[in-house]
């Protein structure tokens, strides 16, 4: 999270978002929390009766989560790039809402935090390898330094 606050661009998670991160996970709760408390994200609800309206025509059916619902309905809405991986979840929300989306992905990320010199490619490259091993979440690149 301390990368997230030190990102070019801020970021905003909703309350949904928060729910999944935090429930089961107490590492994940105590980081999410501090980086609310350290200004590293900001936090919002689906309270704006179009924001409410495209969460739940996204809800039903398909395999997407409210994080994900609520997510792409705040950035459908207020017509925020939205910071996610998952492809079938974006489709979904075109296909359903018509909504033009701008896309941030991990690797999206990571480039910017290089390019700001957040992150030398060694870091990065080893934060690419930790999430392989212990997370199963792999990039096609096999290093950071290909996409530079």
């Amino acid at each position: 999270m301390d990368l997230i606050g030190r990102h070019p661009r801020r970021f905003l998670a909703t309350d949904h978002v928060e729910a999944e991160i935090t429930s089961g996970y107490p590492e994940q709760r105590i980081c999410y929390r501090n980086a609310v408390a350290s200004g590293f994200l900001d936090t919002c609800s689906v309270a704006d009766p179009e924001e409410v309206e495209i969460f739940l025509r996204l809800r039903p059916g398909e395999r997407l989560g409210t994080g994900e619902c609520s997510a792409l309905a705040v950035a459908i809405h207020r017509r925020f790039p939205i910071a996610i991986d998952d492809n079938r979840a974006v489709k979904r929300a075109i296909r359903e809402v018509g909504a033009k989306l701008e896309v941030v992905k991990t690797v999206d990320v990571m480039v910017a935090l290089i390019r700001s010199d957040v992150l030398d490619i060694a870091a990065a490259d080893h934060i690419k390898d930790t999430w392989a091993r212990d997370h199963r979440f792999r990039l096609k690149s096999a290093s950071f330094q290909e996409l530079l």
